[in-house]
């Protein structure tokens, strides 16, 4: 099979954390984009869920608070009242 040479535009900060994960892994960015393409093409789809993170009622009641500094709890002097706020 001929390999052909594919041009296309990155973030420089990106491309420079994506070579660091994949050296740590063992591999080039050609390997991993290669890698995703494959399976892409065998899946039919792309190979991971794409979808926006919406943060439940929960969450967004508790970023709330903490954006008006309310229900912060520490800083704490020790394990135990950490511990202690975490039960209560």
């Amino acid at each position: 099979m001929k390999n052909i040479n594919v041009t296309f535009r990155i973030d420089e900060t990106l491309k420079a954390q994506a070579d660091s994960l994949f050296a740590d892994l063992g591999m080039s960015l050609s390997t991993a984009l290669n890698i995703f393409l494959r399976q892409a093409v065998r899946k039919q789809q792309i190979p991971f869920t794409i979808s926006r993170n919406v943060p439940n009622a929960t969450t967004l009641a508790a970023m709330d608070a903490a954006e008006n500094n309310e229900d912060i709890y520490g800083p704490f002097d020790s394990v135990d009242s950490l511990m202690e706020a975490l039960n209560a």
